[in-house]
């Protein structure tokens, strides 16, 4: 059948992406689900770093590739063999698909899959290939979702099936920034009540994390970021603090506020820079800095190793070390009993054809998250 999806052809373009115009809206062909495939209609698609960083070439990725991972949606149809989904059930897509089988799986670290982050590194689908065609051009698809586009079909092990009663344009936020934020709270960092948690970055994945100490009973929560729009924002969803990046003494703030050092910090900038700064702000001692964001190919991290050996733990966490396909529905429920608070996230509604301005917005660091919706 055909679809309308949004194609990257080559990296690097030129901003404003209004005018380059990096993302073509094209109708291209989908092929049916095959044997552990399922078939689904988006309704709603997050627009998220990850898939900026592919469009700027921080990133590199197999093109031609259909961009998008954040996505909510309903089955259309099933492949052979997928007996645990219905047609009409409401899912989210997560962007790392797990066998079940590998050694990270089988350890309980399915965000970790091999054979899942091999297939996203090829532009396929865990099930093996691609499924979107130009004429007789292959359409790589990214992390297994190319979710930027009105159909999309993908192994079984890229969903979740949720709670219908939850809009699409919140859902689609469950598969990668509010899962990925809360659960390196929840599970990366195991955050308890009381602990002090300074969260640097408040995008969609930052803010998650907010929203996760919050909800853990974390005291105090400081969220750091460079615009007053976003800090003026942490502060409606709780007792948070806030403390402008720019300031010259930025660090020594987070200290004060947190009695020292926090004892936990999370970088969801992605700047090898902020996490050097993150890790400062912990704790010494027994403070843990924990890496969620995606630095550029090739970067590096330095820090002096006087700041490890006075007790700093920096580690890094995948997916928030989610297991998403068991976890999703028990962060929806948060969301449906008011514990969490995800709706001052989407900042933008857009349509298909406004995805180049989204990603300007993005850029520019005026969105959270902005949501194409179908």
């Amino acid at each position: 059948m055909e679809t309308r999806a949004a194609i990257l052809r080559s990296m690097g373009a030129s901003r404003p992406y209004a005018d380059s115009r990096p993302l073509s809206i094209e109708t291209v062909t989908l092929d049916p689900p095959g044997p552990g495939e399922v078939q689904v209609r988006i309704r709603a698609a997050g627009l998220c770093h990850s898939d900026l960083s592919v469009i700027n070439g921080d990133r590199p990725r197999p093109l031609p590739m259909a961009l998008g991972h954040e996505a909510a949606g309903e089955v259309e149809a099933l492949g052979e063999g997928v007996d645990d989904l219905s047609v009409g059930d409401h899912v989210v897509m997560v962007f790392m698909p797990s066998c079940g089988h590998c050694a990270p799986c089988a350890e309980g670290r399915p965000a970790l899959c091999e054979p899942g982050a091999a297939a996203n590194g090829r532009g396929e689908l865990l099930t093996g290939g691609q499924r979107l065609h130009a004429g007789d051009e292959v359409l790589h698809h990214h992390l297994g979702c190319s979710a930027f586009a009105e159909r999309a079909v993908v192994s079984r092990r890229s969903l979740i099936r949720i709670d219908p009663a939850l809009p699409f344009d919140q859902a689609a936020l469950f598969g990668c920034a509010v899962l990925t934020g809360v659960g390196a709270v929840v599970n990366t960092a195991g955050v308890r009540p009381g602990q002090s948690v300074a969260v640097v970055g408040l995008g969609g994945v930052g803010l998650a994390s907010v929203l996760g100490a919050l909800a853990c009973g974390a005291s105090p929560v400081v969220a750091v970021d460079l615009s007053e729009d976003k800090l003026a924002l942490a502060r409606t969803l709780g007792p948070v603090h806030t403390v402008h990046a720019a300031d010259a003494d930025a660090i020594d703030q987070v200290r004060a506020l947190t009695g020292g050092g926090a004892d936990y910090t999370f970088d969801a900038t992605g700047n090898v820079q902020v996490m050097r700064a993150a890790l400062e702000a912990c704790h010494k001692g027994w403070g843990t800095s924990v890496i969620i964001g995606v630095a550029p190919a090739g970067a590096e991290i330095s820090t002096r190793p006087f700041q490890l050996v006075t007790g700093r733990t920096w580690k890094g966490t995948a997916f928030g070390g989610a297991r998403g396909r068991t976890e999703v529905p028990g962060i929806v429920d948060w969301y449906m009993d008011g514990k969490i608070e995800i709706d001052p996230m989407i900042t933008h509604i857009l349509s298909l054809d406004e995805i180049n301005e989204g990603f300007d917005l993005m850029h520019k660091g005026e969105s959270i998250r902005a949501v194409v919706v179908y």
